[in-house]
């Protein structure tokens, strides 16, 4: 097989095309994220001002359809990248044509055709581009390397630098000087995404994503038929379903951010700062900040830790994401009480909200995706991801329907509930969580480095502990 050029990285360092990557899915991320903070908003504007007029129940439950097809695809598109396309002409399909569809919106005029056609090719590229990138990180490191939960980290900062250019470039355009502008500009922002990509992908991953799992099975001489997966593979991939399950209950209450909270952000917070106004949207940028002030504090806490063994098992790590969360929707039901009492909810309330939402996050999700890329099998690594996707898919769909339910049970009866809910969801996560670390099989501990790590050749095979 042939050598990759992508450069070696110190021990203490990462591969370059780590940064690549990290530019890519912020480019796509804005576009994405751009898009979601217009959507509702959109949905419920008045038609007078290019919205379609819709009512609230309706503008959420189809934005938890969209947002979860948006989830749902990657299972495909990961079948289709290990099989026949490779992921890294996956990914640049996937992004030409998210782009395509932010300009199908962006097109003059509330035609229900164009929108629903912009959103299918959003849910289309999607699949392409989500699953193949995520796992192309954990082909830049072999197994057993202590940095790569950091690295997923740091992957996951570039991903909030994307949603916090959205809220403050697509969201202040699509909200002070017409819709259009801000869905042109997240489609402008996909377009930068792939010509970066297509510029250094050569240079810097050498030949990561290049080939199809398939086809490099059959150009690996050395490399024994394909088997039927052995137990310990088998019980790394119950792991991931079983912790996919979790994840739902996460992603369901999270994603009411962009959803119910948005909503509710626009109408019933004050969001009047030294006799400024706050555009609602830009409160979509509050927890990408975090993200961004967070990333690397959580990033060399796992390496650190990894480095002299004493990381938390991943399952520990997401029931505590799931706990935080919990705590977060607390400040919701103190928004709910005051905005009840007074009219008007204090913004710090959404704020403190955010803040403890952001670290849950960063418990959970950049975990996760690295969980995935250490348990899946090789030969199903972009399948799985994918799959582990199908969670969020889930997740976002519940999300709009749930978010449906504040117009019959209030706000602070249905934050109540969330809260309950994932508070009892960590406490049970956290119960079983040795119980599933034993299960990984070893997949989950780290080796010494040595002082130069050089990259792999390609993606790193899953090993048998």
């Amino acid at each position: 097989m042939a050598q990759s050029t992508a450069a070696a990285a110190p021990a203490r360092g990462h591969p370059k095309g780590l940064y690549l990557l990290f530019t890519t899915e912020m480019w796509e991320r804005m576009s994405y994220y751009g898009m979601r903070a217009l959507l509702v908003l959109y949905m419920v504007g008045a038609t007078d001002k290019g919205g379609f007029g819709w009512t609230q129940s309706k503008a959420l439950q189809i934005y938890g359809l969209y947002t979860g097809l948006v989830y749902a695809t990657p299972v495909i598109g990961g079948y289709l990248a290990d099989r026949f396309l490779g992921q890294r002409l996956s990914v640049t399909l996937g992004g030409i044509l998210m782009m395509m569809g932010q300009f199908v919106l962006a097109m003059p005029g509330n035609a229900e055709p164009l929108f629903y056609a912009g959103l299918g090719l959003l849910v289309v590229g999607n699949g392409f581009f989500k699953p193949n990138i995520s796992t192309m990180v954990g082909g830049l490191y072999e197994p057993g390397d202590p940095r790569r939960d950091g690295a997923f980290t740091i992957f996951y900062i570039g991903i909030n630098v994307g949603a916090f250019l959205a809220s403050a470039v697509c969201g202040t355009l699509g909200e002070k000087f017409g819709w259009m502008y801000g869905f042109g500009s997240a489609g402008v922002g996909m377009g930068l995404g792939v010509l970066v990509f297509l510029a250094f992908a050569k240079r810097l991953l050498g030949n990561v994503g290049t080939a199809p799992k398939r086809v490099e099975r059959k150009a690996d001489v050395a490399e024994a038929p394909v088997q039927a997966l052995t137990r310990q593979e088998v019980d790394r991939v119950i792991v991931i379903l079983v912790l996919a399950l979790f994840v739902v209950f996460f992603w369901a209450a999270f994603e009411q951010a962009g959803g119910l909270m948005n909503l509710y952000t626009d109408a019933k917070v004050d969001r009047n700062v030294f006799g400024f106004e706050v555009p609602t949207t830009w409160m979509q940028a509050v927890n990408p900040l975090f993200i961004m002030l967070l990333g690397p504090i959580f990033a060399e806490m796992w390496t650190g830790l990894g480095r002299k063994s004493k990381d938390p098992s991943i399952p520990a790590k997401m029931a505590m994401g799931l706990l935080l969360l919990s705590f977060g929707f607390v400040f919701m039901l103190g928004a709910s009480k005051q905005s009840e009492a007074a009219g008007k909810a204090a913004l710090m309330w959404v704020v403190a909200a955010y803040f403890f939402h952001t670290a849950g996050e960063l418990c959970l999700s950049p975990v996760g995706l690295s969980m995935v890329t250490k348990l899946a099998p090789t030969r199903f690594a972009s399948l799985l991801m994918g799959v582990w996707f199908i969670a969020n898919a889930v997740a976002n769909y519940l999300a709009g329907l749930i978010g449906g339910f504040a117009e019959k049970l209030g706000e602070f009866d249905l934050f109540l509930a969330i809260t309950v809910a994932t508070a009892v969801a960590g406490v049970v996560l956290l119960a079983i969580s040795p119980f599933l670390k034993r299960m990984m099989h070893g997949a989950d501990e780290t080796k010494p480095m040595a002082s130069e790590h050089p990259a792999p050749t390609s993606e790193p095979k899953t090993q048998v502990a």
